[in-house]
């Protein structure tokens, strides 16, 4: 299979989860109660897994930073003393990215370890989540790079869910709810009106793609689709087209490689557009080293997401977590992996006094108040309505690329950039 092909099934996959992220769902405390308690001994470590696919074949570090971040924060936590004077002691699982090696990982941290949670899950083939959900283990702050983290009672996404949750169909008897936030946010801050939509002539591509399509149609652009065959593609054609159209904005349903080809075809034949769109898994600092080529493109590359710009050194919960990840690979997933075990670890703080329990653990990210980490995450919540969101308040992150600066925040606090906006509805 071409390397185009699977590198963008999970560009895909993590995109289609940005849209959905402002879906929560608060599960009832009855969802408890036919489970074992799990308590943990005091003095004993406090056992949490780790599962990423550090050897999937979309690449060895696509989706390595989580583990990353939640590695770097139980380690600042262990030298400060653990949780209550107890080690966190953390087994990480590599599932290869497949679905036998996330089950396999399922049952050597659930069944044989006997992990008291999983934290930061960030698996491209979740296959093991309903043996995690019927175990009753929470599974806290993980990525979802698909629909798991709306079906499946006891696993709790890094960026919170509305759906129901019930374990047989994913959201709303199939129907999950993504907002339009992005295309209002660009729309109403820089006055684009015409958008481009690249994707390959691939299932996976090309279904997002329609999605983002119906999501500009919404807030009033024109759209330009534009499609490469994943086998033989020619961006220059492609971006001809763009400069014909007189576009202003491009989103795309392509990998990283994909990404750098078309700038690079963009800069070649003198296109120049307000902003080239592309998502939180490529928030990192390897843009020089990618974009290398495309010089004109790459200082119009923007990225928005749920969490604070872990370039954002003015605030001070990402200069912490600068700090703890020293020589390792900075990334958003990084830091949200940081945030992932850092919730993790409010949770069994919350337990001192009662005794920590799964439960517990769950009656922590259950609560009314909605979480952020120290300010690094949009508040998340976990809802359960009856049905989709017409509307919803949604908040966002936004950052630019710039040589020299890295990404720079854009629009302001994430906290107070904000729109009303509809949910629309799609099926994953």
């Amino acid at each position: 299979m071409p390397r185009p092909y699977r590198a963008a099934e999970s560009v895909l996959l993590a995109a289609l989860l940005v849209l959905s992220a402002a879906c929560g769902s608060r599960l009832p405390e009855s969802a408890f109660a036919s489970r074992p308690p799990a308590v943990t001994s005091d003095g004993e470590p406090i056992r949490v897994g780790v599962i990423t696919g550090a050897t999937s074949p979309v690449g060895g570090g696509a989706l390595t930073g989580p583990r990353d971040g939640a590695l770097a924060f139980f380690e600042v936590l262990n030298a400060r003393g653990g949780i209550d004077g107890r080690r966190v002691e953390v087994t990480t699982c590599d599932d290869g990215g497949s679905g036998i090696g996330n089950t396999a990982c399922v049952r050597e941290l659930v069944d044989d370890k006997r992990v008291l949670a999983l934290v930061a899950t960030t698996a491209l083939d979740y296959a093991g989540a309903a043996r995690v959900s019927r175990a009753g283990v929470p599974d806290i702050g993980g990525q979802p790079l698909g629909p798991a983290y709306d079906t499946y009672p006891h696993l709790y996404g890094i960026y919170g869910s509305s759906a129901p949750r019930t374990g047989d169909e994913p959201g709303w008897n199939g129907v999950l709810a993504g907002g339009t936030e992005v295309y209002r946010w660009f729309k109403r801050e820089h006055g684009v009106r015409t958008a481009a939509v690249v994707a390959y002539n691939q299932a996976a591509s090309a279904a997002y793609a329609r999605l983002v399509t119906k999501g500009l149609e919404a807030e009033g652009y024109r759209v330009v689709t534009e499609q490469v065959d994943f086998a033989l593609p020619n961006y220059r054609a492609v971006a001809a087209d763009l400069r014909e159209q007189g576009v202003d904005i491009v989103f795309d349903a392509l990998d990283t490689h994909g990404n750098a080809r078309l700038c690079e075809a963009m800069d070649a034949v003198g296109v120049t557009v307000t902003a080239k769109v592309t998502n939180v898994q490529n928030w990192n600092q390897d843009v020089p080293r990618d974009f290398e080529d495309a010089p004109r493109c790459r200082n119009a590359l923007w990225v928005t997401g749920a969490s604070r710009n872990h370039d954002d050194t003015a605030h001070p919960a990402v200069r912490e977590f600068r700090r703890a990840m020293k020589d390792k690979p900075l990334s958003q997933w990084a830091l949200e992996g940081w945030a992932a075990a850092m919730w993790f670890t409010d949770a069994a703080e919350s337990c001192t006094e009662t005794g920590l329990t799964r439960a517990c653990l769950e009656r922590f990210v259950n609560r009314a108040e909605p979480y952020t980490a120290r300010g690094l995450l949009l508040p998340v919540r976990f809802e359960r309505l009856p049905e989709p969101p017409k509307t919803r308040h949604t908040c966002l992150s936004v950052a630019r690329w710039q040589d020299g600066r890295g990404w720079v925040t854009q629009g302001g606090d994430m906290y107070d950039n904000c729109a009303t906006v509809p949910q629309l509805p799609y099926r994953p």
